[in-house]
């Protein structure tokens, strides 16, 4: 009896907590006049002397946060600035980085967020598709900008902050003379939430990264949606350690306390050392995480404040189900809610009740209005499989598919990408009847019978090998928790004369990888076809700037002892055990000598 009533009541705040975010949602028209810029001088007005950013010894309230942005506005204004105009943000994490968006869309003009991480061509890519004119730069990406310079057929015109920098004009200077008065009554007259607020940049873990079109609807949707889901209040402090340049960091942590006039704790880069001193020192009630960063703070040694801090709830993607109930338990964590979403797509997941290991949740009388989807995938040919009569079949419960989303106007917009191209290629059309449309997300995901969601892997992450489709979140997840076992990365891998891709896991791990155990853990925990054949020890994994692991270069490199230095060891299919990979040995399996 007292699990019925148990399983009513979490039904009951599942079914309160969608219905009030989707009233919330609801409300934030396309053709409103509200836009993000009325979020923060709303507070600025209501709560002048609430406390809304703290950044190292610095406390800022939203006077000064609102002082600082029309520092900013009155700048733009005086270069000419205007409705529908681009500027591009270059700069780490710090104040200045919300003072500058926040002043700049008081005008109506867009702001591409820059990833930081970008150099070269990347970096001169991402600054010409977004259209900007002008460049507002921290002082400390002077190199990383400089090394673009080549690559850029039209320069635009640079203004450097934090510090002079060698042909860039002075920021800080040019603000220094501008008035901290309100604009004029009428300075967004004619905008609407439809208007472009941000470009926000596809991590980049293949190619050239892509320019999301980001509107005032999407963004405050996105940032309201973090609020209501975190239960946030103004006596609330979100402590902020993912790039702000990202939709992570930049949108949803921040949202979901400077919509409700509470704080954010802004750190200018992940410490695992310094992150439960940061807690308690600045009192973050807020964490937003991504599931690396879990992982690294479980790995790190034992803190003398990691039970004592005042975290209530954190939030977040990515946590693995090897580590999340170790995470929860070893921290003191109270709440844990993980999401599903990409920054420009429709499909929104949330698991509200902690279910360890799942991605969110649509039970059956919420699907005609939470129109996600999965439909049966074709893995050789990387796309969704069509029925005799052209249209695509939605998955049974645990089958696995591709997640998509129903592209309308109400709860399922997608506002694509700079180049139309880009946004083309993300739409499935004809998908359950003619002339319907929806986005694909990329991702591979399963449903239970109940109804909650479990990430599988990304389209192209996954692959085939003795004609089955080996995952390689699971294959890493199951490799994870072996003891010593830091990190690990698997992939697929072309061998001569064989179908498919070999498995190999690149791993990360504390002393000595005893490999005879490690061989003895992957068969009682994997089918044979997805152990992996290939094991190469690095000291680090390269991420990208959201602590997404790089794996393109892996596979490039391969297996082949020329092109890699870390120790290899290959699963020798003679004695079954794993035996160093040396190029005597590597030339035999290129040769098709030992067959696999």
């Amino acid at each position: 009896m007292a699990g019925l009533l148990g399983r009513i009541s979490r039904e009951a705040r599942l079914v309160s907590n969608m219905f009030r975010l989707l009233r919330l949602i609801g409300k934030i028209k396309p053709d409103s006049p509200h836009t993000v810029a009325d979020i923060l001088e709303h507070w600025a007005a209501a709560r002048p002397d609430n406390v809304a950013i703290l950044f190292e010894d610095r406390s800022y309230t939203y006077r000064e946060l609102e002082e600082h942005a029309r520092r900013y506005a009155h700048w733009a204004q005086s270069l000419g600035l205007k409705r529908g105009d681009v500027v591009a943000l270059l700069m780490e994490n710090r104040p200045e980085y919300i003072f500058a968006w926040g002043g700049l869309i008081k005008l109506g003009v867009a702001v591409a967020l820059i990833n930081t991480n970008l150099r070269e061509r990347s970096l001169a890519h991402s600054i010409a598709i977004s259209g900007a004119r002008h460049v507002v730069m921290g002082a400390e990406m002077a190199d990383n900008y400089a090394s673009a310079i080549d690559d850029m057929s039209e320069r635009p015109t640079v203004w450097a902050t934090g510090g002079k920098v060698q042909g860039a004009n002075d920021l800080d200077e040019a603000l220094a003379r501008q008035p901290v008065a309100p604009l004029g009554a009428d300075v967004r007259k004619g905008m609407t939430a439809r208007d472009k607020c941000f470009y926000i940049y596809t991590s980049g873990t293949t190619g050239l990264p892509k320019a999301a079109n980001m509107s005032h609807q999407r963004i405050q949707t996105m940032m309201h949606s973090f609020a209501v889901a975190m239960r946030s209040t103004e006596k609330d402090r979100m402590y902020v350690v993912l790039p702000l340049y990202h939709s992570a960091g930049g949108v949803c942590a921040i949202g979901s306390t400077l919509t409700v006039g509470g704080s954010v704790v802004i750190r200018r880069k992940f410490s695992a050392t310094q992150f439960w001193d940061d807690c308690v020192k600045y009192k973050a009630t807020q964490f937003q995480y991504i599931g690396e960063l879990c992982r690294y703070l479980l790995n790190s040694p034992p803190h003398p404040l990691e039970q004592k801090h005042g975290l209530r709830v954190v939030m977040g993607n990515g946590l693995r189900p090897e580590i999340w109930p170790g995470f929860q338990n070893r921290f003191a964590i109270p709440q844990i809610i993980e999401f599903y979403g990409a920054t420009e797509g429709n499909v929104a997941l949330v698991n509200p009740d902690g279910k360890v290991g799942s991605i969110g949740r649509v039970p059956d009388y919420m699907r005609n209005v939470i129109k996600t989807r999965l439909v049966r995938f074709d893995f050789e040919s990387e796309t969704p499989i069509r029925n005799a009569q052209g249209f695509c079949t939605e998955c049974a419960h645990d089958e696995v598919g591709e997640a998509i989303g129903k592209i309308d106007d109400v709860r399922g917009r997608f506002e694509g990408y700079s180049k139309g191209a880009d946004t083309e290629k993300k739409i499935l059309r004809d998908v359950f009847e003619k002339g319907d449309a929806w986005f694909r997300t990329g991702d591979l995901l399963r449903r239970d019978a109940d109804g909650y969601f479990y990430f599988v892997d990304r389209i192209g992450d996954t692959f085939r090998w003795k004609g089955e489709n080996v995952a390689t979140s699971e294959v890493a997840e199951a490799i994870s928790v072996f003891p010593g076992v830091k990190e690990a990365n698997v992939y697929g891998v072309k061998v001569p004369g064989t179908d498919g891709r070999a498995g190999m896991v690149s791993i990360v791990a504390k002393g000595e990888l005893d490999l005879a155990a490690f061989k003895a853990h992957v068969e009682k925990n994997l089918p044979a076809y997805a152990r992996p054949i290939f094991v190469r020890q690095q000291q680090e994994i390269e991420v990208t700037g959201t602590f997404k692991h790089r794996k393109v270069e892996l596979v490039k490199e391969g297996f082949d002892p020329s092109a890699v230095t870390d120790p290899m060891y290959f699963l020798d299919p003679v004695d079954g055990q794993y035996v160093p990979l040396k190029k005597e040995l590597f030339d035999r399996i290129a040769a098709g000598e030992i067959r696999l």
